[in-house]
């Protein structure tokens, strides 16, 4: 029997609009009656409380731990959409050998288009001397070198028209998956 499961992990710098895109893809799936759930990195983060620094050790082994969460979720015949940065080429290996329906997407903006958002304040504080330990900065990161779907900025693309671009990815890869497929 094809059951609807998998994980989406959506990757990127901080302010790429991760958590926007997955927000949307998930409501989408959910009109569809999909079982989905989302997983915001930063929540996430502040849930398990015992990751209290940002260096590159704890985020590893932070992802680390998304990834296992992940695949438990998705192992219970659901959708999982996480966003998050965990840009580190160990932790994507471990998901694509352990996570068997896995989708990722790389959402690639240049550091100029996040500096500008910058929605949380990150990439100020950063050139003011008040953070360290920046993604992408000073730390460094282990871009995707094959996500399954790699969007750049300059498609312009909004992020309604990439959680479309993803449900046809999904559907294609058997994340989603609707009785019979002679019949869609």
């Amino acid at each position: 029997m094809k059951v609807n499961s998998g994980v989406v992990w959506i990757t990127g710098l901080s302010a790429a609009g991760k958590t926007t895109l997955g927000k949307i893809l998930v409501e989408k799936l959910r009109k569809l009656s999909l079982p989905v759930i989302f997983l915001d990195g930063d929540e996430i983060r502040q849930v398990l409380g015992e990751f209290t620094t940002h260096s590159r050790e704890d985020r590893v082994r932070l992802a680390s731990t998304y990834s296992k969460l992940c695949k438990y979720l998705a192992d219970q015949n659901t959708i999982v959409v996480i966003a998050t940065v965990a840009l580190f080429k160990d932790v994507h290996k471990w998901n694509r050998n352990n996570i068997t329906k896995y989708v990722e997407i790389f959402l690639d903006v240049p550091l100029d288009e996040l500096k500008r958002r910058d929605p949380k304040g990150i990439y100020k504080k950063f050139q003011n001397g008040e953070l360290k330990d920046v993604a992408g900065l000073d730390m460094s990161v282990d871009f995707p070198l094959s996500p399954d779907l790699h969007f750049k900025h300059e498609d312009h693309l909004t992020p309604n028209e990439l959680s479309e671009r993803i449900i046809v990815h999904m559907k294609k890869n058997d994340l989603i998956v609707y009785g019979d497929r002679n019949n869609e």
